[in-house]
């Protein structure tokens, strides 16, 4: 069971690579997007909504069991990728160009961490790992709805 939610929560393995495993979480995000809303017809990002809450039962779980007994280790990026998920569900128009900037939105509010995300962190077990990218996907939202609003991509 660890072994399949160490795939999970690692995002297929792109949570072990060496040179900033969270955007390469976040990367992995946005091209599930890309090849999901490209067959599905997706015009906005709203469906998305949906799928990342769905989507964060397995990811809390799974980031609960394969960070043991450790707080928030690095290799664990299915918080980036629903994180990025809710950034981009703000898309008034999915195209490459809101995949962008949805993805470098997600990457600047999950590092900054903004109030309160960082306090989302102490959440306990896997909800803290989850939980404070999900509020930087709150903030990529609307950042990224008023930037559609005013048609900047």
């Amino acid at each position: 069971m660890k072994q399949f939610a160490t795939l999970i929560a690692t995002a297929g393995g792109a949570g072990y690579w060496p040179w900033g495993p969270g955007t390469a979480g976040s990367l992995v995000g946005v091209l599930m997007v890309w090849l999901v809303a490209g067959r599905l017809d997706w015009t906005t990002g709203l469906p998305l909504l949906p799928v990342t809450l769905l989507a964060t039962w397995p990811g809390v779980w799974a980031s609960k069991v394969a960070a043991g007994s450790h707080k928030d280790p690095q290799f664990i990026v299915i918080d980036e990728v629903l994180g990025v998920w809710l950034t981009l569900a703000g898309a008034t128009t999915l195209n490459w160009r809101a995949l962008a900037i949805g993805f470098v939105l997600f990457r600047i509010f999950d590092i900054v961490k903004p109030w309160p995300v960082r306090r989302f962190e102490s959440l306990p077990q896997g909800w803290g790992i989850v939980a404070d990218d999900l509020m930087a996907g709150v903030y990529g939202a609307i950042v990224l709805f008023w930037f559609g609003w005013f048609h900047l991509y």
